[in-house]
């Protein structure tokens, strides 16, 4: 029974308050406490074997202690085996090879059980209950080491693969991430190669439709251009159609003034008036009609021309009669002078012979006749004058086969480079010198062989082998119409054509020759030269040569004549005067005032002619006087003098009262010059702030 109390007395102290505190004989128990908390200790299966072990020794103590000790500790063996025999049971229960174990487990060697301190027992008993406690509490320590390098390395192997489960999830995160930023590259490059396509399509889309524009634009342009042709030439034919009637006018007013005469040429006119009224009020009508519907067709044109036609067959009717009743009123009034001088004779004769001859006394001429003025230009001048129009007739020759060619290519290019030739001479105005400059440039460019645009197409007198001749021929030929038409109606207009056209004939000297030769032609007076009449040469012929416009036998009017004839010596005395300002020779002029002079000295040594020669001195003085006034000076004056002097009394000799218009104001103007000293400069003249617009 004492056994089984003892087991009752530690297990009743393991239960008690006290029994559940823990021991910490050293550190290392400390450590194992902080580890395993207040986990309460357990008797292992092995605590028998401990128990066998420590009594084994503690009776090798025993037996060197004291009597009285040695008495105390001479219990039998027996007795612990007996008390600690269900330990003993357990140990027995295992295999052999495990108290091995324990023993290298607990690696209980002798000398560290030597180094423990003694134990000093009262009782075996308490010897063996501190022995056991002991045992328990090594077994319990080693035990807790195990269990805690356990744990520590459960707790590595944890940290461990926690880190590598970290690092998978890190390389997995990565990897998502890299692939987003995959997917949004790869999404951003579509949406850009989508956004590329979109504006390369939108681009194309502009360019299509550009290209549609364009096309239109073309096409409005294109229709533009030939509706401005087609009212260019409609507004040609309206102006025809207004020199139609004007001459018209002028012709049917040629009928009234013979009212004067119907008595004493014993003829009746009244039926040539009635007509002339008619066809005044066909022409008017016509015009009238056109203004309402717009711009004259070809078919107006036509109707104005057959007015125009029978007019002047109508006058030329009228003055052949009128001439065969003057010549009959002629004839039969030399009949009646020649009968009253026979009377007269027969009267003398009688008289004589009834009468002694008595002398008569001389008497001297109160006035000094003066000497006669040619009639004929200078030689030299005529020779110049042949010369000039042989060339222009080589150039026509040379150019003749392009004008007679059929081959529908060369026309057209024949009708482009005319009005590459006539449209800027055309557009020449007065409203600012950066368009004349444009103008010139144009011109000249065209001349050095450029291409330049006309009537949609790109032209070039390079186009053929006489193309340049062609273009030189129609553009003297332009310049030369414009001082016939333009010049005439606005003399302003003749300063700005002028200086193109001086410019242009310094750059290209043919052009000159071909404009005095068409200028000469046209105006036989700007030489001077007066085409005498041959014998045998029809009377129109006649009156071609010396620069009336004949059609079927019918000259023009003499207004109309002097005006046109006003215009070209206009423009001539604007070109001598004149030089292009931008030009990089600015050399000497090509043909400049000392030709004025020359033309005017030799007008000067000309008999004058009815109204022709008092027009051009005062257009020409008027436009040039100035120039010639500041470059000669005093002889200038001289021969300002000379003409009112000497030559004025002569123009006024052979005008008649009703011609007196053109004397009157050649009159005029020379007083005023020679009153102030000065002449004036001439209206439209280009000053230094004309060139700066």
């Amino acid at each position: 029974m004492q056994p089984k109390r003892r087991w009752e007395t530690l297990e009743a102290l393991r239960i008690s308050r006290k029994g559940r505190l823990p021991y910490y004989r050293d550190s290392l128990l400390q450590e194992e406490n902080m580890l395993e908390g207040c986990r309460s200790p357990k008797l292992s299966t092995y605590s028998g074997w401990v128990l066998e072990q420590l009594h084994a020794r503690s009776s090798w103590n025993m037996m060197c202690s004291d009597n009285s000790t040695a008495q105390e500790s001479s219990l039998p063996l027996s007795s612990l085996k007996n008390a600690l025999s269900p330990t003993l049971q357990l140990t027995s229960a295992l295999s052999p090879s495990e108290p091995t174990n324990i023993t290298k487990t607990l690696d209980l060697h002798p000398p560290e059980m030597e180094q423990e301190p003694s134990v000093m027992l009262l009782s075996p008993r308490a010897v063996e209950v501190e022995g056991c406690i002991r045992q328990y509490q090594k077994i319990h320590r080693i035990k807790g080491k195990e269990e805690l390098q356990e744990r520590q390395e459960r707790q590595e192997q944890l940290g461990k693969n926690m880190s590598d489960l970290a690092s998978e999830q890190l390389k997995r995160f990565e990897e998502l991430l890299e692939l987003k930023h995959r997917q949004e590259c790869q999404n951003l490059r579509e949406l850009m190669e989508k956004g590329c396509k979109e504006a390369l399509g939108q681009q194309e889309k502009l360019k299509e439709e550009h290209r549609h524009r364009a096309k239109i634009l073309k096409l409005k342009l294109r229709e533009a251009e030939q509706a401005r042709q087609r009212q260019e030439e409609g507004r040609e034919r309206l102006h025809h159609l207004y020199a139609i009637q004007e001459e018209v006018l002028q012709l049917n007013q040629q009928i009234d003034p013979n009212y004067k005469q119907k008595e004493l040429l014993r003829m009746d006119i009244s039926g040539y008036s009635s007509r002339g009224n008619q066809i005044c009020g066909l022409v008017s009508g016509l015009i009238r009609t056109c203004s309402e519907q717009g711009l004259p067709t070809q078919e107006d044109i036509s109707s104005g021309e057959r007015a125009l036609k029978d007019m002047r067959d109508l006058i030329r009717n009228l003055q052949q009669d009128l001439a065969a009743a003057v010549e009959k009123k002629r004839r039969k009034d030399e009949e009646e002078a020649m009968a009253k001088e026979k009377e007269k004779a027969l009267d003398q004769v009688q008289e004589m012979k009834t009468q002694a001859p008595t002398p008569v006394p001389t008497q001297e001429p109160r006035h000094k006749e003066k000497a006669d003025l040619q009639v004929k230009a200078d030689i030299s001048m005529m020779v110049w004058y042949q010369q000039l129009q042989d060339k222009c007739a080589q150039c026509v020759a040379s150019f003749s086969v392009l004008t007679s060619s059929k081959d529908p290519q060369i026309k057209r290019l024949k009708m482009d480079l005319q009005k590459a030739a006539t449209i800027p001479v055309s557009q020449i105005s007065t409203i600012a010198g950066s368009q004349l400059k444009e103008i010139f440039d144009k011109i000249n460019n065209m001349l050095s062989g450029k291409q330049i645009p006309c009537a949609g197409r790109m032209v070039s007198v390079t186009q053929h082998p006489h193309g340049l001749d062609f273009v030189y021929y129609k553009l003297a030929e332009k310049f030369v119409k414009q001082g016939e038409e333009e010049v005439a109606s606005h003399h302003e207009a003749a300063f700005p054509i002028a200086v193109i056209a001086s410019g242009i004939w310094e750059l290209h000297p043919r052009v000159g020759e071909l404009i005095l030769a068409h200028l000469y032609k046209k105006c036989p007076y700007s030489v001077p030269f007066y085409p005498a009449y041959k014998e045998g040469m029809p009377t129109h012929e006649h009156q071609r040569a010396l620069g009336y416009q004949v059609e079927d036998s019918k000259v023009e009017q003499q207004d109309n004549f002097l005006k046109r004839m006003s215009g070209m010596i206009r423009l001539y005395a604007a070109i001598i005067q004149l030089q292009w300002p931008y030009g990089t020779k600015q050399g000497a002029h090509p043909h400049g005032l000392n030709h004025g002079w020359q033309w005017l000295a030799q007008m000067l040594n000309m008999e004058p002619l009815v109204d022709v020669t008092a027009t051009l001195l005062f257009d020409f003085l008027e436009v040039c006087g100035n120039a010639l006034m500041k470059q000669y000076q005093t002889q200038f004056w001289k021969l300002i003098l000379l003409i009112k002097e000497d030559y004025f009394p002569r123009i006024e000799m052979i005008t008649s009262s009703g011609q007196m218009g053109s004397v009157t104001r050649l009159k005029q103007f020379l007083q005023q010059c020679l009153q102030q000293k000065e002449v004036p400069l001439p209206k439209g003249v280009l000053t230094s702030t004309f060139w700066r617009t």
